[in-house]
């Protein structure tokens, strides 16, 4: 019995202790919030072991800043739906939360978490809104560290947007601000602010120069600030190194190319010794740049090969590889080889088509700081410089010739394709609105003798299958399209068969004759079809990027939804989304 008795106290200890541990001191809650800022630029997995580890205490205060990191770390790994769940679960635990200063500050601490979704997913108008509120309220709280966050995010908003004064005004506003209440951090957080401020002030003034060549002050002012944030990031290798090249820029535009030169070659062979490929994949084209400049197209021809097998591993950035295939094909011109220089050229009008809308808004930006120029005035000067070589000449103008034509042919084939798809998108948009009205004027009924069952395996065929039971498995697919169940990534047949009670062979029957499709058509048709009507209906979703509409409705990946998508509607999502943008509803 006196065992028993110690069995039954241990047991209610460990319980007590148990529960005790799951509540989280204020310096334990403060020190994983720490945790969890730094591991979210760093590492993300790291991050959410240690969210996890908050959103077990029982204080809702806690619960409620977990589920915000949550939600911002689902979107760094590009699951929208998973971030939009946490994000709302958020605000529903803070809605828990007695109203004190505490619950204020979370407040802003979750709008700043919304606002880096929204940007992550390219929603900037929403994102600024979000922070704008959230310095409201920390202003009203006289939090100034917070203030030094939203100031600073709400700088890049407008850098992205181009209003580069503002920028500069909210960054010089996040300094003061910082160096004033400058004992209030810790030395890695200090550093940490002041890095990323005065990078931010360089790119603000480097971009504000490419509205205003005649105005050099701004480079100075650029190359000033870079300065200072190579000193400050000794242990932020990412500010470091993005530092590093665009003072390379700096000095690029500068017409120093000695400096651009050197500073380029630390970055690219510090980012091989380490593996750092979107870094040695700008490094490789800078110098590609530079040389080309220099006239010096060897060394030029072998950075932007680099970039072109950097990008076939990376896809990093759409913008240089582009313009790397320009030079490509430019270079082979110079040096008369017209079958390698149409197959860069190729490769450049295919990507550019692509990505036309991203190039109609950032190709100044890029052509200003990496020395682009128009095509056929290069093309000019080019033969302007090698008019007394007589061959050179006629085979320059057999390629400038050949150029037209293929530019041409693209030209008439483009908007041939484009004429294509307008047509297609515009008989889907008919064929929902049809759809709509129907669904709205009378009751859905199934036509059993309209269905095909031509395609019904014979197997299958032989079935015995009641008309009861065969109606049962179809009422309740019905009900779990109603409920979207075919948007979860594991609507398989085993999967459905086993929720709805029946087993695979009668599903695949029953699909076969209902709808004339395999189980695999029947799903891929369901989830593009929501796809269809999300991108009509809701603007906001034809934001969305190729894969995040894919993991939306279950795809693993964007190539196999482009080809599911393509099969269904005859145009790709892209093509799709682009020509809603313009047609009125």
């Amino acid at each position: 019995m006196k065992f028993v008795k110690c069995l039954l106290f241990f047991f209610i200890a460990s319980t007590v202790f148990s529960q005790k541990n799951s509540q989280l001191s204020d310096k334990e809650y403060v020190l994983l919030q720490d945790k969890i800022r730094v591991c979210t630029n760093s590492n993300v997995d790291s991050a959410f072991i240690f969210v996890n580890k908050m959103e077990q205490s029982r204080d809702y205060l806690h619960k409620t800043f977990a589920c915000g990191a949550k939600a911002y770390l689902y979107q760094l790994k590009d699951d929208s739906i998973k971030a939009k769940m946490f994000y709302d679960q958020a605000f529903s635990f803070l809605e828990k939360v007695k109203n004190s200063k505490e619950k204020r500050i979370l407040h802003a601490d979750l709008l700043n978490y919304g606002g880096l979704i929204d940007w992550r997913k390219n929603n900037l108008t929403a994102a600024f809104d979000k922070f704008e509120k959230g310095l409201t309220i920390v202003k009203k709280e006289n939090d100034q560290i917070r203030m030094v966050k939203f100031y600073m995010n709400i700088s890049l908003i407008n850098i992205e947007v181009g209003n580069y004064k503002s920028a500069i005004l909210s960054l010089q506003e996040s300094n003061k601000i910082t160096d004033r209440i400058k004992y209030s951090f810790s030395e890695e957080k200090f550093t940490n602010y002041k890095s990323n401020i005065n990078f931010n002030l360089g790119r603000a003034f480097e971009k504000a120069y490419g509205k205003n060549y005649s105005n050099p002050k701004l480079l100075d002012s650029a190359k000033h600030y870079y300065t200072k944030a190579i000193l400050y990031s000794n242990n932020y290798l990412n500010t470091k190194l993005n530092s590093k090249m665009s003072l390379g820029n700096i000095y690029y535009m500068k017409n120093d190319l000695a400096n651009a030169e050197k500073i380029y070659y630390d970055v690219l062979l510090f980012s091989e010794e380490n593996k750092l490929l979107p870094e040695l994949f700008s490094a490789s084209y800078n110098l590609g740049s530079l040389f080309f400049k220099t006239k010096e197209y060897d060394k030029s021809l072998y950075f932007f090969k680099k970039v072109d097998s950097i990008y076939n591993i990376t896809k990093v950035d759409d913008l240089y590889y582009i313009n790397s295939n320009y030079y490509l094909a430019k270079i082979y011109t110079i040096k008369n080889e017209p079958q390698e220089a149409l197959k860069y050229s190729e490769k450049y009008f295919d990507k550019f088509e692509t990505i036309q809308s991203k190039i109609d808004n950032e190709a100044l930006e890029v052509n200003f700081r990496l020395g682009n120029v128009n095509v056929k005035k290069e093309m000019e000067d080019l033969q302007s410089k090698n008019q007394n070589k007589i061959r050179f000449w006629n085979l320059m103008i057999f390629i400038l010739v050949g150029l037209v034509v293929v530019l041409v042919v693209l030209y008439v084939k483009s908007i041939k394709k484009k004429r294509e798809t307008d047509k297609k998108v515009n008989t889907l948009i008919e064929e929902y609105k049809q759809r709509l009205a129907l669904n709205n004027a009378i009751p859905e009924t199934v036509n059993e003798e309209a269905v095909v069952v031509d395609s019904v395996p014979k197997m299958a065929v032989k079935m015995n299958l009641d008309l009861e039971k065969e109606e049962e498995i179809f009422e309740k697919l019905k009900q779990l399209e109603k409920k979207h169940y075919y948007l979860n990534s594991d609507f398989t047949q085993q999967s459905v068969a086993k929720k709805i009670k029946t087993n695979t062979s009668y599903l695949s029957y029953v699909v076969n004759k209902r709808f004339g499709k395999t189980f695999s058509e029947y799903s891929n048709e369901l989830k593009i079809n929501y796809v269809i009507n999300e991108l009509i209906t809701n603007s906001k979703y034809r934001k969305y990027s190729t894969q995040a509409l894919a993991e939306s409705v279950g795809f693993k990946n964007a190539v196999s939804f482009t080809k599911s998508f393509s099969k269904r509607t005859g145009v790709t999502p892209t093509q799709f989304t682009k020509k809603l943008e313009t047609t009125e509803f």
